[in-house]
């Protein structure tokens, strides 16, 4: 996805999705913010939490699932570590946004991420084979929901209609 793009989307619809998907994993420095911007989160450094303050890399885009809720981040990482410069997906229980009030008044966001070195040389790189096979995981999953739900009312209409 372009991010172009996804800025003008995502700016239209953080107010209901990160409100609901990423509000609870903010930490403030002062008062919670109560809405989030998709432009102050896009491109926001991304560190390894538990203090060593070693930057990662960026957020590059933010996934949505059917629901519109954050479902992932892709993050940009340098050659940080060794990691070469390549785009990484984080799932949204393995980081938590720190929100900051500059000096000036300015706020600033970061994306703290759980996880060792060698967990996020474990993480799939964000690619179109990646995006492909998590949009049929995706499919395949609403599908076995959808059938699953038509037969159970079925079957509850059915032993409804049987006790008559």
């Amino acid at each position: 996805m372009r991010k172009t793009i996804v800025t003008t989307i995502l700016t239209t619809l953080m107010g209901t999705a990160l409100i609901s998907s990423v509000a609870s994993n903010v930490h403030a420095s002062n008062a919670p913010q109560g809405m989030y911007s998709a432009d102050d989160i896009l491109d926001a450094d991304v560190f390894f939490a538990g203090g060593s303050g070693e930057e990662i890399g960026e957020v590059e885009d933010i996934l949505f699932d059917e629901d519109m809720r954050v479902s992932a981040l892709v993050v940009e990482s340098g050659s940080v570590l060794g990691l070469g410069g390549r785009e990484i997906v984080i799932n949204t229980d393995q980081f938590t946004l720190e929100t900051h009030t500059q000096s000036d008044g300015d706020t600033e966001h970061r994306i703290m991420l759980e996880a060792s070195q060698e967990e996020i040389e474990a993480f799939p790189t964000y690619d179109r084979d990646w995006w492909e096979q998590t949009k049929s995981n995706a499919r395949d999953a609403w599908q076995t929901t959808k059938d699953g739900a038509q037969s159970a009312w079925q079957s509850t209409r059915d032993a409804v209609n049987d006790n008559k």
